[in-house]
């Protein structure tokens, strides 16, 4: 009975039992399934990438560079010999020249290569990796600065204009895109005959030579520039790179790279802005020694208007220049000229008041009074602004009175001989001017009409022949 009832519950418990257990492993099969299933896509697309590299998966480059094991705060190899930094510079234009503020600007690539062991990293091809501005902040880089720049800049178009490449071995080339205004010591002695000597330095701001030294990593061929660089005032000459060091008493030596070039300035702008209108001026007032010394109003504005010219361009020279304490080359032509211009209106000033005591003279020995207006020369020059010579309008009076009292009596007469007369009077009329003229010319005119060019002339040759 016993033997019974054990059977029919191990019968009860195995029918209730049995379903669960073979559904199981039904419920448990599409799990299954799809993982084998995703194993094997998974496995297959790994197959699929090995043969193309930009599909594997690579580890962070914080990782690859071992940025977080290592203080790059520090140099490199800090404790032991100075970092070797190489600098390179290729020069893409140099902007502006100024000389009032006597400084230049300048664009250029400026390159660093150093070795930092610390950024090392294992590679089968043996190739660099190229990052940008983001990692600058997170590993050690040279301090290079610029002695005696006044602005400086790194482009930041469409992003900062920043490069680094990190080499398997830790050569590092570090490369920048930079404008810089810097101070050029000018010297205007010459100006604008002159040649300027400009040149940018660099240099380590923290870093002196126990720590850091610096180098042209290609000797001279390390300073490279654009063939069509060109200046409105200059030609650039030549470029050259050289290098030195630098003390400071507080801190020590410093080494210092230097940027060298030579500016050679267009004289064809100042020829025609400058040094032509100054000889035009010159010559200008050179037409009073030619005009009749009567002539009052003509010579004075004429000697007036050439002095303030001159000063306008004395003016405007001086404007567009520093304000220098010597003497420069334009300033000694251009006051040398400006005293040209000053004494032939000082000239004429003499023959005036020559004239004036001369007349002055004349009439006290005759004793005689004009003829026509009852008034003499001094008043009438005074009344009129014209100087009067006296011989010469009773000349001109009493030749005038002559020819009409000739002309009458040959129209009352009716003589055969008219023609003949008319003739003689025409040679006696043409012989009059001549000595009216001859009179009026006053003897300082003679002489400063060829005096005056050829000062000029020799001093035109003395200066082109220093100054060029």
């Amino acid at each position: 009975m016993l033997l019974a009832f054990q059977l029919v519950s191990f019968a009860y418990i195995w029918i209730t039992l049995m379903p669960n257990a073979s559904a199981a492993p039904v419920a448990q099969n599409p799990h299954q399934q799809c993982s084998s299933s995703m194993e094997q896509a998974r496995g297959s697309r790994q197959d699929k990438w090995k043969g193309d590299s930009t599909k594997v998966w690579r580890p962070k480059h914080k990782q690859l560079l071992h940025i977080e094991e290592h203080d790059f705060a520090m140099r490199p190899g800090f404790g032991g010999s100075p970092v070797p930094v190489g600098i390179d510079v290729q020069v893409e234009s140099i902007d502006s020249i100024s000389e009032v503020n006597m400084d230049f600007t300048m664009t250029f690539y400026l390159r660093h290569y150093w070795k930092d062991e610390r950024l090392s990293f294992p590679s089968r091809t043996n190739k660099s990796m190229t990052f940008d501005h983001r990692l600058i902040k997170k590993i050690w880089v040279p301090d290079v600065f610029f002695v005696h720049s006044k602005r400086s800049f790194i482009h930041d178009t469409t992003v900062e204009n920043i490069m680094l490449r990190v080499h398997p071995d830790g050569n590092v080339l570090f490369s920048l895109r930079i404008t810089v205004s810097a101070m050029c010591f000018m010297d205007f002695t010459r100006f604008p005959l002159d040649t300027q000597n400009c040149s940018l330095e660099l240099e380590s701001y923290a870093y002196s030579e126990e720590d850091l030294m610096l180098y042209w990593k290609h000797g001279n061929k390390s300073l490279n520039t654009e063939e069509h660089i060109s200046l409105s005032q200059f030609f650039v000459e030549e470029f050259s790179a050289s290098s030195g060091l630098a003390f400071y008493s507080s801190t020590g030596w410093y080494y210092r790279l230097f940027i060298n070039f030579v500016l050679r300035r267009h004289i064809f702008f100042f020829v025609l802005q400058t040094y032509f209108p100054a000889m035009l001026m010159v010559m200008l007032s050179w037409v009073s020694f030619w005009i009749d010394r009567r002539a009052v109003p003509a010579r004075v504005s004429l000697g007036i208007t050439t002095v303030l010219t001159m000063s306008t361009i004395v003016t405007g020279v001086s404007a567009s220049m520093p304000q220098v304490s010597y003497i420069k080359a334009v300033d000694v032509y251009l006051w040398v000229s400006s005293l040209f211009v000053f004494l032939s209106v000082i000239e004429y000033a003499a023959v005036n008041y020559l004239t004036t005591v001369e007349e002055r003279k004349l009439f006290k020995k005759k004793g005689k009074i004009s003829g026509m207006y009852n008034i003499d020369a001094v008043q009438a020059m005074a009344f009129d602004g014209c100087y009067h010579d006296s011989e010469t309008d009773m000349d001109q009076t009493s030749f005038s009175l002559h020819s009409e009292e000739d002309s009458m009596r040959g129209r009352c007469t009716g003589s055969p001989s008219t023609d003949s007369s008319r003739i003689k009077r025409r040679k006696s009329l043409g012989g009059h001017v001549g000595q009216i003229i001859l009179e009026n010319n006053h003897v300082i005119d003679t002489y400063c009409r060829i005096l005056f060019p050829i000062v000029y002339i020799l001093f035109n040759l003395f200066y082109w022949g220093i100054y060029m």
